[in-house]
């Protein structure tokens, strides 16, 4: 069984990490998901030799979805403990899009994602995390969303 625990304090330099993935919100105020076999997701991966996370992010998000992002902000990470392995980090990040490219398939995979955007009201929902520490990070995201960015928010959900 895997445990997760959402920790919003500094990333331990010892620790292993094994994701990168962002919370990335629109100038609308919307969270953008990856759409992949009808199941929403975030968008990141992981990271490369030597690479910040920064990079890591900005790289996987025009990888899979051709969106360039900006302002990027740590937010915390994911502490996971599995079954007879070393506990790991699962880094968590927020940023705004800056530029929406034509959607093409990931370079990696071949996969085409749909990307939606949704209303803050609505995001744990469509994530549909089955335990409180990804349902934390979120709520995490938002208030420290609204601390860095201003945006006018409106109720309408839609794909780019």
């Amino acid at each position: 069984m895997v445990k997760y625990k959402w920790v919003k304090e500094e990333f331990p330099k010892d620790s292993v990490v094994k994701q990168v993935y962002g919370i990335v919100f629109s100038n609308d105020g919307k969270i953008l998901l990856r759409v992949e076999e009808d199941k929403y997701k975030l968008t990141g991966g992981k990271p490369e030799a030597k690479e910040k996370f920064e990079e890591t992010l900005k790289r996987e998000f025009v990888e899979e979805l051709n969106i360039e992002i900006e302002d990027i902000y740590y937010l915390g990470y994911l502490e996971v403990k599995e079954l007879n392995q070393q506990p790991y980090a699962q880094v968590r990040m927020i940023a705004k899009i800056e530029k929406i490219k034509e959607n093409r398939p990931d370079i990696d995979n071949g996969k085409l994602y749909k990307r939606f955007l949704s209303n803050l009201e609505n995001v744990k929902k469509y994530l549909n995390y089955q335990d409180a520490a990804g349902n934390e990070l979120i709520e995490d995201a938002i208030k420290l969303a609204r601390k860095k960015y201003s945006w006018e928010e409106n109720e309408k959900e839609y794909f780019i």
